[in-house]
């Protein structure tokens, strides 16, 4: 088939790459001339685990091509998938939709034939009205049917997740788009991946609610971090021991400074200003969101309480910078958040990321970085570990121990071990762990 996909940004692209990779002719078109120039040339705007090498092969393969000439694109397609951005609106929180909006009127002009619109970007409930009323109103003879069919891709794992999804959902309203994209996701059908045809209203909540729901697990384990370190508790094993019910299972209960993200921040107040056009108010996703900003100011006051109080002139280094490891994202990430609190009580701060230092430049004025881990511990007073990459796993604490001013270290994501820490001669501050049950983990440990 002819594929169509109207934004090359995160989600426009890796899934433009996959539709290629599942044999379909994709095209993808954004208006930036310099980003397609690039993307030609093998560099990528994102940092994304294997989607080089995807973009690059199915590029060879004459599958995939990139353009400006949205016309040209929507002309030929079978099928066309909007796939722009939809940010928080300034000022009141509610989706921005022009984007969406100005797709859909400029493929309305360039349709030809029978075609399939698909809305791809994560957009509230009516929103599909809307793009039809558009196309209807700049083409009144246009054929066509709108589609809703909502991404579920985690960052660091998307090509993964496009190929082996979980579900995917298609929203309709006119039977003729069942078989088309029923043929778009063929290929996937040797992976028994569930295609779950629902109203496309129904499809647009679903989007919200798998985000909101998701948000509202990784928050309530937090707050329960809160009460394990005023309780004596473990929170590790209150997530395990929770966990392992199946109906509640392990995912998303790895307590930490909070949610961040493309998806999460903004999808769960966009959810939250829906219910209230609705007067169906949302409390919990309310509560969700209000808890989840104020954590992650609240862990800045974390690392100055491990600090003795005061990190006024100290020298802090913090480990991780983007909102998850394998991506470059930071937006709405709680290092932005964690390293302005620090700088308001007078810490001076240095960072190290593996891959989101230069864009963590363009939104942290001043930002100094390191060259790496050690780099970073080098005459620090406290290394502050906020974004669990894998190198960060396995650090060699006697060098971390002996290139730090003060021995303090504050593991955001449980990563290390209060034994670990204790036999380097650190001083270790968790998540979720009182210091009563730090005391218990230090004498079963030394009893094995």
């Amino acid at each position: 088939m002819h594929i169509a996909m109207v934004g090359s940004g995160y989600v426009g692209l890796v899934s433009g790459a996959c539709f290629a990779d599942f044999g379909h002719w994709v095209t993808c078109v954004d208006v930036d001339a310099g980003k397609l120039e690039r993307l030609r040339d093998g560099v990528m705007p994102i940092y994304e685990p294997g989607l080089e090498e995807l973009v690059r092969t199915n590029m060879e393969a004459g599958r995939l091509d990139f353009t400006t000439d949205l016309a040209a694109a929507v002309g030929k397609a079978d099928v066309v998938f909007i796939a722009v951005g939809t940010p928080s609106r300034r000022g009141d929180g509610h989706a921005d939709l022009s984007y969406v909006h100005a797709a859909a009127a400029d493929i309305a002009r360039a349709l030809e034939g029978f075609t399939v619109i698909v809305t791809k970007s994560t957009v509230p409930v009516g929103s599909g009205d809307d793009v039809e009323r558009i196309i209807g109103e700049t083409n009144p003879d246009a054929d066509f049917v709108v589609v809703s069919n909502p991404e579920f891709l985690r960052e660091g794992a998307a090509i993964e997740d496009f190929k082996r999804p979980d579900r995917i959902v298609v929203g309709l309203e006119d039977e003729r788009a069942r078989p088309v994209m029923e043929e778009v996701y063929r290929p996937l059908y040797l992976n028994q991946a569930p295609l779950m045809f629902t109203g496309r209203r129904t499809a647009e909540l679903i989007k919200y609610a798998a985000n909101a729901f998701l948000a509202m697990k990784i928050t309530f384990i937090n707050e329960m971090a809160d009460l394990c370190e005023k309780a004596g508790g473990d929170v590790q094993a209150v997530a395990r021991g929770i966990g392992l019910d199946k109906r509640i299972g392990p995912k998303f209960l790895n307590a930490g400074p909070g949610y961040g993200g493309s998806c999460f921040p903004k999808d769960t107040l966009a959810l939250v200003k829906t219910g209230q056009e609705y007067d169906a108010p949302l409390r919990l996703i309310e509560a969700t969101v209000a808890v989840n900003e104020n954590r992650k100011r609240a862990m800045g006051r974390k690392v100055i309480a491990a600090c003795g109080g005061s990190v006024r002139g100290k020298r802090i280094g913090i480990l991780g910078l983007t909102f998850k490891p394998n991506t470059d994202d930071m937006r709405d990430a709680p290092s932005i958040a964690i390293i302005q609190a620090l700088r308001d009580a007078g810490a001076e701060i240095r960072a190290y990321d593996p891959e989101g230092m230069d864009m963590a430049k363009s939104l942290i004025e001043g930002l100094e970085c390191a060259a790496d881990a050690y780099d970073l511990a080098n005459n620090a007073d406290c290394l502050v570990l906020v974004t669990e990459w894998n190198q960060f796993r396995s650090l060699d604490l006697g060098r971390i121990r002996a290139l730090m001013a003060t021995p303090c270290f504050v593991d955001l994501r449980n990563v290390y071990r209060a034994t670990e820490m204790e036999k380097a001669g650190i001083a270790y501050t968790p998540i979720g762990q009182g210091a009563q049950t730090q005391n218990q983990i230090l004498h079963m440990d030394a009893a094995q």
